[in-house]
């Protein structure tokens, strides 16, 4: 059974990749990867928000940028140290001030792969 649910831009090609890799990583099933570019399932919050940034829920509680790939790296065995240490708030901080800079650049990396 799921214990984190993620939202995803399946219309980003750089996303559906990382996605793809993630899911042949979750070999218990533990994650439920929902694609909100398609309009199916439930979106928690408003639907560009969630295109913003990467979001999850993790023990009913809803985060986002560096701190939902922790919580995606925790619900991953192989990946499970690195979110462990991600608890830690200031390496989280140092991950989010990463991810925040990764954003900037991601529209390039999208157009490069063949993205909008």
């Amino acid at each position: 059974m799921a214990e984190l649910e993620v939202w995803f831009d399946g219309d980003c090609p750089l996303c559906r990749r990382e996605i793809a890799l993630l899911r042949r990583l979750d070999r218990r099933g533990a994650i439920v990867f929902t694609d909100v570019a398609t309009g199916q399932g439930s979106c928690p919050i408003d639907r560009g928000e969630l295109l913003s940034r990467f979001h999850a829920r993790e023990d009913g509680r809803m985060v986002s940028g560096a701190e939902a790939f922790a919580a995606m790296w925790r619900a991953i065995p192989v990946l499970a140290p690195f979110g462990r240490l991600a608890r830690n708030r200031r390496l989280l901080a140092g991950l989010e001030w990463l991810y925040v800079r990764f954003l900037r650049v991601r529209p390039r990396l999208q157009r490069a792969l063949g993205g909008r």
